[in-house]
């Protein structure tokens, strides 16, 4: 069953081959013998997950029931689920048990999907390895000994393991799809606004946006459709009508214009991730799509943008964060200053300490301008590049990471190396874009990610052009030894 796809464990159910019930057993028993060795799942839901199993075996009993319906998935932590604890990766909510339920995980559980854990994440999702976690690294399936990505490494390990066939994850500068390409899954990100961020815990929220990680387009395209929608609970929502995903799955690619842009495939690349990214861009030519160079000249302002930007907005939502409301509060306080300090000190990590000074420092009287002003418009002139990419293309294609899974501790000392790990994922998220990492074969026998990137609200799009190149490939379906 773990190598199974939603479409396949969906008609098996509906087919009475074998219950949620069973399916949803498999998935812990995995997780139970199989995590160990990864770390990917922070908490286990098992009672709650085996019930609601047997409410989606009465629901496919009654029939019309929804795809996803009976189907296990496992839950960033990043996510508030009532009654279960919702740490974001951090001492500061190790001890948080949310009161409500975020939108997205509430249309996860209203179509009948099974939620089976809360995965290991970056603490507050800040981090390129999962290595910032409270509750220690994730480790990669590929090899035990390397990073799987972050910040939803917890996520796309699990998934790539196959201890369950979909999860969710968030990206902020590349943290759906770097981890996607480091595990050797399928990862998307969609536009800013097309899925509620209510309830999950922001980072940066001009930035921050829920996708799904799964194995294949077809089945990131069947819980894109469940997560996606107008909420009048997310001001940045955008009340737009959601595309039928999986009836565009299908669609010719004869025609398609595919962008190639060449500050995409300088230096700092691994060559042979650019000779893979050639050859699937050959395949695509097979189908029919033509191929442009292009140009995004102020993407090398990306990174320095992005690491103005983002501690910016992080500083002030973990300002909340104080040890009086809610999370972390340190023993015996002398005084409300003492209070503050020690609670924060101790209930944050280096990693988020470090963006929340730089963003306090950005954001002060005699910087703001000269930092966080100048920032946004930098973060215009990427947008007017892409917007002027897609008036020539229809999609734009490279390299997902600019090198495969590195070694844990490799670059725990070394942040600026750290933060180029998403050089080429970052700009998406200054222009609200949507982007997807698809499998596209391996390098020293670790796998590597195709990027693809979409016109706004052309998720659609995206999902038919990974389709299609996956009926033709195999990378998708291969899985880690001894997994």
């Amino acid at each position: 069953m773990h190598q199974m796809t939603i479409a396949e464990l969906a008609a098996e159910l509906r087919a009475g081959t074998f219950s949620s019930e069973e399916l949803t057993r498999s998935c812990l028993e995995r997780i139970s013998r199989l995590d160990p060795q990864l770390n990917s799942v922070i908490t286990v839901t098992s009672d709650s997950a085996m019930a609601a199993a047997r409410q989606a075996d009465a629901r496919l009993r009654q029939g019309n029931a929804p795809v996803i319906t009976g189907i296990p998935f496992l839950h960033k932590d990043i996510f508030c689920t009532e009654g279960v604890r919702t740490s974001c990766g951090s001492r500061m909510l190790d001890n948080f048990k949310a009161p409500y339920d975020a939108t997205v995980t509430a249309r996860l559980k209203d179509a009948g999907a099974i939620m089976l854990g809360k995965t290991n994440m970056d603490e507050f999702a800040m981090g390129s390895s999962n290595e910032t976690s409270f509750y220690g690294p994730v480790r990669n399936p590929w090899d035990l000994d390397r990073v799987p990505g972050g910040s939803s490494g917890g996520s796309a390990a699990a998934v790539a393991a196959r201890l369950a066939p979909m999860a969710t994850g968030t990206d902020t500068g590349g943290s759906i799809r770097q981890p996607a390409a480091l595990c050797g899954i399928t990862g998307l990100k969609p536009t800013y606004g097309r899925v509620s961020r209510y309830g999950m815990i922001a980072f940066a929220s001009s930035l921050d946006q829920a996708g799904p990680l799964t194995t294949s387009a077809a089945d990131a395209a069947v819980m894109l459709q469940t997560i996606s929608g107008f909420d009048p609970r997310d001001s940045t929502s955008i009340e737009r009508p959601v595309d039928d995903y999986l009836q565009q799955l299908d669609n010719d690619l004869t025609g398609l214009r595919i962008g190639l842009p060449k500050e995409y495939f300088g230096a700092g690349l691994d060559p042979q991730i650019a000779a893979a990214i050639e050859a699937a861009i050959d395949e695509f030519k097979k189908l029919g799509a033509s191929v442009h160079d292009i140009s995004l000249p102020n993407s090398q302002l990306s990174v320095p943008t992005y690491y103005v930007v983002a501690p910016a907005e992080c500083s002030s939502n973990l300002s909340r964060m104080d040890g009086v409301r809610f999370g972390y509060r340190c023993e015996n306080p002398k005084d409300l200053q003492d209070l503050y300090v020690r609670s924060r000190g101790e209930g944050f990590g280096p990693e988020v300490k470090r963006r929340i000074m730089i963003g306090t420092y950005a954001l002060s009287a005699g910087y703001y301008d000269a930092y966080y002003l100048k920032a946004q418009q930098a973060r215009r002139l990427i947008r007017d590049d892409f917007v002027s990419a897609f008036e020539q293309v229809d999609v734009i294609m490279g390299p997902t990471a600019p090198s495969t899974a590195f070694r844990l501790g490799e670059k725990s000392d070394d942040p600026v190396s750290m933060y180029l790990s998403d050089i080429y994922t970052i700009a998406v998220n200054l222009a609200g874009l949507p982007g997807m990492s698809i499998p596209a074969g391996f390098a020293n026998g670790l796998p590597l990610g195709l990027q693809l990137i979409g016109n706004y609200f052309e998720e659609g799009r995206l999902l038919n052009v990974a389709h299609k190149y996956q009926q033709i490939s195999d990378w998708h379906t291969r899985m880690p030894d001894n997994f």
